[in-house]
């Protein structure tokens, strides 16, 4: 592990126990009040993605959001929301998904991607792997390929990302947490 990755790990805070019993919820709020921390997680992502074929950056709702613009403007590609259900205004295609510990719907909006566009899925945390999997279907729904799903912090004992890398799409996350 790498400087950076220890020092962005030392960060992220664990809350034991929510947000129910038995969860071990990693909160990377704190990196959002640690410039360091924060200039870090982004220019390792950027890094990885400049001279990619991506075209799009399609980020989960909410904290997706907060790196996944500063990726999108220092790469100079559009930022596509993926949003919980009712949040878009327009014309939106919607899917449903499960989650470890309930379920959910995302939507994105019908112009947000067209056929030939090569898109990078981007969220906070890869758990169980559906938020991600609710996001390439709603891409491919659009015409578009995903190239790539990213992600802070992999919780691999969910099995999630080996979900999503045995669809066939490649998976790329800063750090790993074993456990719940």
């Amino acid at each position: 592990m790498s400087y950076d990755e220890c020092y962005v790990k030392s960060v992220v805070r664990t809350i034991s126990n929510w947000p129910e019993e038995g969860v071990m919820f990693r909160d990377i709020t704190p990196i959002f009040k640690d410039p360091k921390a924060l200039r870090m997680v982004c220019d390792a992502f950027i890094q990885r993605y400049i001279g990619s074929e991506i075209t799009h950056i399609a980020c989960i709702d909410a904290r997706g959001f907060l790196i996944g613009s500063v990726m999108a403007y220092q790469l100079n590609i559009p930022l596509v929301l993926v949003r919980k259900k009712g949040k878009l205004p327009g014309e939106t295609l919607t899917t449903r998904y499960d989650l470890e510990y309930g379920s959910a719907e995302v939507e994105m909006q019908i112009d947000a991607l067209s056929e030939g566009d090569k898109v990078l899925i981007f969220d906070d945390l890869i758990a169980t792997g559906g938020t991600i999997f609710a996001a390439c279907d709603l891409v491919k729904k659009l015409g578009a390929t995903v190239v790539e799903a990213a992600a802070l912090i992999d919780l691999p004992d969910l099995e999630g990302s080996a979900k999503i890398q045995e669809s066939g799409i490649p998976v790329h996350t800063l750090l790993a947490y074993e456990g719940l």
